[in-house]
């Protein structure tokens, strides 16, 4: 009889462990996307065609407060991202280009921007659904030539975040 109560007080207290457990561990963030076409500098560095740390392994990670314009979305260990030192490679594009995302991990989404330097020459609404993955949108890159560097950026509609790429692009 004691050893039937021993046991199942081991197993209540065990139980209430793991409980407390769930309780207390922070929930992760499952939302992760990035520009893959052309290929944004986190995809460059995952594909190894750029040399970089930590994005190589985890493209899809660049997330930060919204109302950034920097390309590490201000993380400080995916920093490489905004050095324009670095040998990231130019698709050439016309005046109109298509960009593509990969998801691995959909949240609803406010919209999708897409900057060069200060003017923003796109914005897709994404009317709070979860966009598929593959999204592409046509942005119009007319009012501006030579070597750029567009930021995209993806403002999820349920968190105050957003997922940040860079894609560099040679408008001919």
């Amino acid at each position: 009889m004691k050893n039937a109560r021993r046991r199942i007080s081991t197993i209540f207290a065990t139980l209430g462990m793991a409980l407390v457990i769930v309780a207390v561990t922070p929930g992760v963030a499952s939302a992760h996307g990035y520009v893959s076409a052309p290929p944004s500098r986190q995809a460059q560095c995952a594909k190894g065609t750029v040399e970089c740390g930590p994005i190589k392994w985890e493209p899809q990670s660049v997330e930060g407060p919204k109302g950034l314009r920097d390309c590490h979305g201000g993380n400080a260990q995916f920093a490489e991202l905004s050095d324009d030192s670095k040998p990231w490679q130019a698709a050439s594009v016309g005046k109109a280009v298509d960009f593509t995302w990969t998801f691995t991990a959909a949240h609803r989404t406010s919209n999708f921007e897409y900057w060069i330097g200060g003017t923003k020459v796109g914005d897709f609404n994404g009317n709070a659904q979860q966009p598929p993955n593959g999204l592409t949108h046509n942005v119009d890159v007319g009012g501006f030539s030579g070597r750029q560097r567009l930021l995209a950026i993806w403002n999820v509609y349920d968190t105050a975040n957003a997922f940040y790429a860079c894609v560099d692009i040679q408008i001919n």
